[in-house]
């Protein structure tokens, strides 16, 4: 028996599950959308944190399949081709891990 299913055997254990769901994914998300506008990947951290939270909130998996369609066709209208995207999202990742490491050491 894993750890959820465990929880998960009483009523009080559910809500206790959903809680813990969703403060890990709401604080993801938020990170997310700060990361948005500051430096890193903020759309693959708010999108990992909509996929937490769609384990157990049906309504988050629905933002999140709007939230990738939406990202799909602002990719789309910038007209770069498919490496350079990616290239540009790994480089802002690898970029958003150095300046972590940086400032941690400090």
């Amino acid at each position: 028996m894993n750890l959820r299913s465990w929880i998960k055997k009483t009523q009080a254990g559910r809500i206790v599950w959903r809680v813990i769901i969703g403060v890990i994914g709401g604080g993801i998300t938020a990170a997310g959308s700060v990361a948005l506008i500051g430096p890193g990947p903020g759309i693959l951290i708010l999108l990992a944190g909509l996929g937490i939270l769609a384990t157990e909130f049906a309504w988050a998996g629905r933002v999140m399949m709007k939230t990738k369609e939406l990202a799909a066709k602002a990719a789309e209208r910038t007209g770069m081709k498919p490496w350079v995207k990616y290239f540009l999202i790994s480089g802002g990742a690898v970029v958003s891990i150095i300046t972590i490491f940086i400032y941690y050491s400090r």
